[in-house]
């Protein structure tokens, strides 16, 4: 069932990162946590330093939060944001935009107890520079995160997290949007909290 199955949404947010906060201590809370924060971690926000250095201590365990942090900054290099067509600040040349979307398809608790968490996000998203003259447009993927949280405070936090390839469906072959309707949509729709 695509319904949503969720008991409570959740009731906070961020005023500088607009991530959602504030779970439940509840599988359910576990699991709204954890999309949640798979899209943050999939934002083209966290390619840009100075927010990623606002996402990461307000999703993370503050213990885990130093060691990310380097990790992060060591995987989003200039080389390797540059290799995305975008600057050291993770910004797109003028006239295109970057994109990245992270859609959870679903969740899935492997793991819970009173304090921890292990929570499968299966996601979509869309990720590329869209605009007349891209050298990397924008494509679609399928694959799965897995979130380790540890309920701190009084809210989930991530206290580590993986990627994989997929689960991917049959790829249609719908006509692709031009990059220009690629960059509008971007601007025109704005994202969502995830809650269940």
């Amino acid at each position: 069932s695509t319904a949503p199955t969720g008991e409570r949404p959740v009731d906070g947010k961020n005023a500088k990162t607009g991530i959602a906060s504030g779970f439940p201590k509840t599988q359910q809370g576990a699991q709204s946590a954890a999309a949640n924060y798979a899209v943050a971690l999939g934002s083209a926000e966290i390619l840009n330093k100075e927010r990623r250095h606002e996402i990461v201590p307000q999703i993370f365990t503050r213990t885990s939060v130093k060691g990310i942090q380097r990790k992060l900054d060591q995987a989003y290099s200039a080389d390797m944001l540059h290799g995305l067509g975008l600057d050291a600040n993770g910004k797109a040349e003028e006239g295109l935009t970057y994109v990245s979307r992270t859609v959870p398809i679903g969740t899935k608790t492997t793991v819970f107890s009173n304090t921890k968490a292990t929570v499968e996000a299966w996601c979509t998203g869309v990720f590329g520079t869209a605009g007349e003259g891209s050298k990397t447009p924008v494509t679609n993927d399928w694959f799965t995160m897995t979130l380790t949280l540890r309920w701190e405070g009084s809210d989930w936090k991530v206290e580590s997290f993986s990627q994989k390839n997929g689960p991917a469906p049959v790829n249609n072959d719908r006509t692709a949007s031009t990059a220009d309707e690629i960059a509008q949509a971007v601007e025109q729709y704005g994202g969502f909290t995830y809650a269940r």
